[in-house]
């Protein structure tokens, strides 16, 4: 076996050292890593030559010109798989791909218990006004405790929008801890297969008219783009919570603030935001309400070895001519096979 005829490389982030650690325990393969600052004449011949791409999912943590568009494509002629680093694939234009034969898979499913967690943390602050108070005593003497009272999350309902592998956790730690009533968007999804995750088939505005909570966890392509705005937040009820671990963009921020301002829903736990991190003065940040974090729902120690692991393991089999079980875009497979086949000389499978 020819050593390191296999080019793999990343963008400063990676979920975990074990990563790389896995990658070392093959010499066929050689793993490079830029920054966002790397030069022109260092990074040129790197894009190069690159057969693989491990590319972290935050779009505002990764130099633009690192992003996968179709001018990158260009410069990155042997380019084969684009693998994110977690569930998202933001910076990614999976369309510019399938057009240039270049599969991309990410980690879906690898931080999903720290998200749901995540999500139910918030769903559980919020609904016993527990930010609120804590705020409230850094802020005033004598504070009135009946001005906070809460309200128990047990036998309200909680509509999930997209139940992967996120919502179908969210379903199963809400229904099982909580007994809540479970009602789910996925159009994606038969009424049997989300009876299966735990959920009733409902759409999306019957969703939004009936729960208590509303959790977004749907990735961010062309048709959830903007799916929740004015529209959207109109239809939920007053005492309703809007809590999205999801991404950016989803929903819109400008008409989130109007319906909290106008106290239209009764708050929100915010993990994505359009600009990340959003800055202090961001209008959402000043209400009290609002249960705020940095795009650190899937971060934790357990989550990111999980992470690292199976993308390390995915990229290798896939480079070692095996279908990769998370298939971003599976319509690419046939034109992918045959670039595949006339670098490596073996056709996938």
């Amino acid at each position: 076996m020819s050593v390191n005829n296999k080019r793999v490389f990343y963008v400063k982030y990676l979920a975990h050292d074990i990563y790389v650690e896995i990658m070392k325990g093959r010499p066929d393969v050689r793993l490079d890593r830029l920054e966002n600052e790397s030069p022109a004449d260092v990074f040129t011949p790197i894009l190069a030559d690159a057969h693989a791409y491990q590319i972290g999912a935050a779009r505002d943590e990764l130099a633009r010109h690192f992003h996968v568009d179709k001018d990158f494509l260009k410069r990155t002629p042997n380019l084969l798989i684009v693998s994110s680093n977690g569930a998202g694939f933001d910076p990614v234009d999976v369309a510019a791909c399938t057009a240039a034969g270049v599969l991309v898979v990410n980690q879906s499913g690898g931080n999903a218990n720290s998200v749901a967690e995540h999500a139910l943390g918030m769903l559980l602050t919020l609904s016993k006004r527990i930010l609120e108070a804590d705020r409230t005593l850094r802020r005033e003497r004598n504070v009135n405790r009946n001005a906070l009272i809460g309200n128990e999350a047990r036998g309200k309902t909680i509509g999930i929008v997209g139940i992967g592998n996120v919502g179908r956790r969210i379903a199963e730690l809400c229904k099982g801890l909580l007994h809540m009533n479970v009602l789910a968007y996925d159009p994606y999804l038969t009424k049997e297969e989300i009876a299966g995750r735990g959920g009733e088939k409902v759409e999306l505005d019957d969703l939004l008219r009936r729960s208590d909570f509303v959790s977004i966890n749907c990735p961010l392509d062309s048709g959830s783009r903007g799916m929740i705005g004015a529209r959207e937040f109109a239809l939920m009820q007053p005492h309703a919570f809007f809590i999205t671990t999801a991404r950016g963009f989803i929903h819109d921020e400008r008409a989130l603030y109007d319906a909290l301002k106008e106290k239209r829903i009764a708050g929100a736990g915010l993990d994505v935001w359009d600009k990340e991190p959003p800055p202090p003065e961001h209008p959402l940040l000043q209400f009290d309400n609002v249960l705020a974090s940095p795009h650190t729902a899937g971060v934790t120690k357990e989550a990111r070895i999980n992470m690292g692991r199976i993308a390390a393991e995915q990229l290798l089999d896939a480079l070692d001519g095996k279908r990769p079980p998370r298939v971003i875009n599976p319509e690419v497979w046939p034109d992918y096979a045959k670039r595949f086949a006339a670098t490596f000389g073996v056709t996938p499978k």
